[in-house]
């Protein structure tokens, strides 16, 4: 599919993912991943502040206001609790937590994991999306999420590699 693949390895997109136990044949699926020059705590910390705002394109999808580039002290995200702030509101719902591995989300009809890998050299922070939706629209919606994600991984990358 276009738009599905963005710096994962083959290997990266057969390991199993938190969201792959809430969508069962997913009509579409999306991987991307960066490798961040930090250890795993420091890229754990990092992701924690989605919880906080979105971290991509801030313009378009948190209303103008740049997304807080200090490191807070934000809790351990819990099961239930808002995935992020955008657009003024809580989007999403937080629905899996491996505290310091994976965080799981739900955002309307898709489901994303986040997972922080150690590596040899770094660490490197993967996401997945998932979802069941028409066919037809599964193209679209991978490539449309290709630059949001994208400029989110980079962007936190970028941050916990200046902590």
């Amino acid at each position: 599919m276009i738009g599905d693949r963005w710096g994962v390895t083959d290997a990266e997109t057969r390991r199993p993912y938190g969201c792959d136990d809430f969508v069962r044949e997913p009509t579409m699926q999306a991987w991307r991943g960066v490798t961040v020059h930090a250890d795993p705590d420091a890229v754990w910390a990092r992701l924690r502040q989605v919880r906080l705002a979105p971290y991509s394109y801030d313009l378009i999808d948190n209303l103008g206001r740049r997304s807080p580039r200090e490191l807070r002290d934000v809790p351990e995200p819990r099961v239930g609790a808002p995935f992020t702030r955008a657009f003024g509101l809580d989007q999403g719902r937080v629905i899996a937590v491996d505290p310091g591995r994976e965080l799981t989300a739900k955002i309307m009809s898709a489901y994303m994991s986040y997972a922080v890998v150690p590596q040899a050299e770094g660490t490197r922070l993967l996401l997945k999306v998932a979802a069941r939706i028409h066919p037809v629209l599964a193209p679209a919606v991978s490539l449309g999420d290709l630059p949001m994600a994208r400029k989110q991984l980079l962007t936190l990358k970028e941050l916990a590699e200046g902590d």
